[in-house]
């Protein structure tokens, strides 16, 4: 049995650094204009050459989204794109419009069919196998037996076909994403299917009769959020099913959550395969994994409908929290110490931090002395304090990086 490839999200390049650095094989990113997550900072085809070529001499592979549905006027965009990142060595696009699908053979291209599609049995797998489709992102519909079924299946009918999932981040309320409700209520500029959902589903809503006006506040509010995939106290299952490949969502989320869960689950799969995996581990895998952003936990759909699983409040559940401080003004190499502009909250020593950039992705460390020259020690830095941080690990932030506190909120300003 070989190892499923771990597949993170990346909408900017301190995602992409974090990604890679925290042992991701691939990353999936977008291009402004065609791709499901319009909000996320997103590449350029003039930079994501750069991107390909960064990745790629570190042995990361790069799938471009194309992933929307794609109009007559685009056509030409497509095909410009589809003609660009096959010269720059593409390892493949993401889609689903049978438009991008069959482009993208003609350039010779490979697909990976979209969750957007929906695929939920082997026939629907047999029709885009003759299309050119060798790897199939599942609908997060399916449960973990219907998958092992679509597995075996599958490679019976090519053993090159991969089987792609998500394991972790959110989930729609709507089939595979295929949702009308924010362009329903703010208009087609915010269309889901064109990657521009604003998430109405995530807000509180109240329950209105229209013949006497009267409300009804149900007891959970949030009754169209759903929770998010969390899957590292089954990971093992997901590996023993032979899926080829593990996706993280979150391409608009920063970089130190793609750090930490790419961190979690490669740990995870890295242990399984040593045969040291316990559910103690997991356990504290998925105490890490609460760190970063998350709408509370669920299993998904994998051991049957998350009927009850609905988020409890609006955003972010974690109790951990990334609240800026300041930005790096300069480095001093040779004695492993960043000067910091404190331009945000106080500081105080064994506060838990972050370097954020785009060369650096993400340092996290705790803050074990910190001073505003050699002979003054500080306990805390206040706002206007230009300090010297001692920086713990060999990998040095760079100039102008930004620099957060990042631990439980009630330790914030405490």
């Amino acid at each position: 049995m070989k190892k499923p490839i771990i597949l993170s999200p990346v909408g900017n390049w301190d995602m992409l650094v974090s990604a890679i650095d925290a042992g991701c094989n691939a990353v999936y990113l977008g291009i402004k204009g065609i791709n499901m997550r319009e909000r996320a900072q997103n590449f350029t085809l003039q930079n994501i050459g750069k991107v390909i070529k960064y990745s790629h001499e570190r042995n990361v592979e790069v799938y471009l989204t194309l992933n929307t549905i794609i109009f007559d006027k685009e056509i030409n965009k497509v095909k410009k794109i589809l003609k660009k990142v096959k010269e720059l060595k593409i390892d493949g696009v993401i889609a689903w419009d049978l438009a991008v699908i069959k482009l993208a053979r003609e350039y010779k291209v490979p697909v990976h069919l979209s969750t957007q599609a929906s695929v939920s049995n082997i026939e629907a797998i047999k029709q885009y196998y003759d299309l050119g489709v060798r790897r199939f992102v599942l609908a997060r519909e399916l449960t973990l037996e219907d998958i092992k079924k679509i597995v075996k299946n599958a490679k019976k009918i090519d053993p090159k076909i991969e089987i792609e999932i998500f394991i972790h981040g959110a989930m729609c309320v709507s089939v595979s994403g295929r949702c009308f409700m924010s362009q329903f209520l703010y208009g087609d500029k915010t269309s889901a299917n064109r990657g521009k959902c604003i998430q109405p589903c995530r807000r509180k809503y109240l329950v209105l009769d229209p013949e006497t006006k009267k409300e009804l506040l149900v007891e959970n509010n949030y009754v169209m959020s759903p929770k998010d995939m969390n899957t590292i106290l089954f990971i093992d299952q997901l590996i023993k099913a032979g899926i080829d490949v593990f996706k993280i969502e979150g391409r608009i989320k920063g970089a130190e959550y793609v750090k930490i869960v790419t961190e979690c689950y490669k740990e995870a799969i890295d242990l399984y395969f040593k045969k040291k995996l316990t559910l103690n581990k997991k356990k504290e895998l998925y105490e890490k994994l609460d760190s970063v952003y998350n709408r509370g936990f669920s299993d998904g759909f994998y051991h049957g409908k998350p009927i009850n699983q609905w988020a409890e409040q609006y955003g972010n559940k974690s109790e951990t929290k990334k609240t800026y401080i300041g930005k790096v003004t300069k480095i001093f190499k040779k004695i492993n110490v960043a000067e910091v502009k404190i331009e945000g909250t106080k500081l105080k020593l064994n506060d838990n931090i972050l370097f954020i950039g785009e060369k650096t992705g993400v340092i996290e460390q705790k803050i074990n002395s910190m001073q505003k020259d050699v002979n003054h020690p500080l306990t805390i830095a206040k706002k206007g304090d230009l300090i010297g941080i001692k920086i713990n690990s060999n990998k040095l932030p760079y100039k102008n990086d930004k620099v957060y506190i990042f631990q439980k909120d009630k330790l914030i300003n405490s």
